[in-house]
């Protein structure tokens, strides 16, 4: 596999290099892998602190700023990072206010973000944490014990971004975030496997004609392979799986996502199916987010999140937000 790489080993450092030579407005540790919004600790306000392995951009560090996140620590591609990393992003951002965990469901992550809430209070941080669960897919995986955290995290990293943003203290962002994750489901589908540097090729063999039903941002296994569908077809299944989990009540927010590899072309043609079918089943739809946001290396494939919204929750999303991955507003 080609890839715009230097060698498999710095691929991380040398991504953080870039970040901070692009981004005047962070300040980017490369040595201790921890990105922060360069006006942190901002006073009065609860920080917001998340992470995961690396290969997932802009997940997480593209959200790092004003509106969401005030840190991120990267693991290694595919891996968790370590508790130093968050304690140290826990210092670097708390302002007395307090600081919240936004912890995927992956195994890795959950043991080192609840060793690093511990280490982070033994340090007098008042730490929260919310784990985020939302793929319906399957409910136990190769990394994960039960459901796996995908694209919700968006949806509860601008929410509670939001939340913290207006000054609300951190029990309320705290419960903000978990109402978000709680009213949230997602489902992928890959149409190729990613391929990590390391490897330097597939990580799992998908054959041409097929693709995976409820693949997870790993390439984890979902719940069943079969010949290529159309666009059309795939959003049939991944929305009515979605709602079978969770029929909406209230109006929901959309994101289309891609794993990496989908062009804007056919996301935008999947948006326009999706839509149809939520219209199909009388779901009335607030806001669409279409794009590469929480991804997974090369894959080509895409996935269906859905968050039901109140008021409350529709005016957080809306609120302004200045990051590199995502920005209006200001």
């Amino acid at each position: 596999m080609k890839m715009l790489i230097n060698v498999a080993e710095s691929v991380v450092s040398d991504a953080l290099r870039g970040m901070a030579a692009s981004h005047p407005e962070l300040t980017v540790d490369v040595e201790n892998r921890v990105i922060v919004r360069k006006d942190a600790p901002v006073a009065g306000k609860v920080a917001l602190v998340s992470g995961g392995g690396s290969g997932h951009e802009p997940l997480h560090g593209g959200f790092v700023g004003r509106g969401m996140l005030d840190a991120a620590c990267p693991g290694e591609v595919f891996t968790s990072p370590v508790p130093d990393q968050m304690v140290r992003a826990a210092a670097a951002v708390d302002s007395g206010k307090g600081v919240l965990f936004i912890v995927k469901n992956y195994t890795g992550d959950v043991l080192n973000f609840d060793m690093a809430a511990e280490l982070a209070e033994d340090e007098g941080v008042q730490v929260a944490k919310v784990l985020v669960n939302d793929d319906v897919a399957v409910t136990d995986s190769l990394y994960t014990a039960g459901r796996r955290g995908t694209g919700a995290t968006l949806f509860v990293e601008k929410i509670a971004g939001a939340a913290a943003e207006e000054g609300m203290p951190l029990e309320r962002v705290e419960a903000i975030a978990r109402r978000v994750n709680e009213l949230s489901r997602s489902f992928g589908v890959a149409l190729t496997a990613c391929s990590t540097p390391a490897k330097g090729g597939p990580t799992f063999d998908l054959p041409a004609g097929e693709l995976e039903l409820g693949v997870g941002i790993h390439g984890e296994p979902g719940r069943e392979r079969r010949a290529m569908m159309t666009s059309r077809e795939i959003a049939d299944y991944a929305v009515h799986v979605v709602l079978e989990d969770l029929p909406p009540e209230n109006p929901v927010l959309v994101l289309v996502n891609g794993m990496g590899a989908t062009p804007q072309l056919e996301l935008y043609g999947f948006a326009a199916e999706v839509h149809r079918v939520l219209g199909e089943r009388r779901v009335a739809v607030a806001r669409t987010l279409v794009g590469n946001y929480v991804t997974s290396l090369d894959m080509a494939g895409a996935s269906v999140t859905l968050c039901q919204v109140d008021e409350e929750l529709l005016r957080l999303w809306d609120a302004p937000v200045r990051t590199a991955g995502l920005r209006w507003g200001c």
